[in-house]
């Protein structure tokens, strides 16, 4: 009886197994995201080119009441950028600190249109820079940033790119978004 037992347990299991990988999709889906955001956050989510340019969001923290997300950049091997991001409710990309809990910058606006401007921090500084969309489609928004106010660096502008379901664009040789991977 117990011989019976046993060998039943271990069809059972080795049948849960087969379903459970048998019947297990492919993990490489079509090449295109399908997330609805231009910068998907989630923990894990990851843009990697080589071992030593790459970012990924490493956590989630509350900086004054808010959820922002911990995105750790390693650029040339040994350049390191954290940032603490979020989307509020309109829609706008916002940057928090979590030394300054005050403190916020708007880094985007994907609700924005065409020529729309705004400013990073408001506050008229030498750091604040004027914001302009200047390209924006169903998949891609495009921003152009000018430090107005900084002496040296005023009218030379930079651009940032967001892919709506990828986030930052690149050539990545590992792509992973909200826990599916892409490359």
């Amino acid at each position: 009886m117990k011989k019976t037992a046993s060998i039943a347990q271990i069809l059972f299991v080795m049948l849960s197994l087969t379903i459970a990988y048998g019947c297990k999709k492919d993990s490489m889906p079509a090449n295109k995201p399908t997330v609805d955001s231009y910068l998907p956050m989630q923990v894990g989510n990851l843009w990697y080119a080589n071992q030593e340019n790459y970012t990924e969001i490493q956590d989630s923290v509350i900086i004054g009441g808010k959820l922002f997300y911990k995105f750790y950049s390693l650029i040339g091997g040994d350049g390191v950028a954290i940032s603490f991001l979020r989307i509020d409710e309109q829609g706008k990309l916002i940057a928090g600190d979590t030394r300054n809990p005050a403190f916020r910058a708007v880094r985007g606006d994907f609700n924005a249109k065409v020529g729309d401007k705004f400013f990073t921090t408001g506050d008229g500084t030498d750091t604040d820079q004027e914001v302009t969309v200047i390209q924006k489609s169903d998949s891609e928004i495009t921003f152009s940033f000018d430090a107005v106010y900084h002496p040296n660096l005023k009218g030379h502008p930079f651009q940032v790119k967001y892919i709506k379901g990828q986030g930052f664009p690149g050539n990545w040789t590992k792509l992973k978004i909200n826990g599916v991977v892409y490359k």
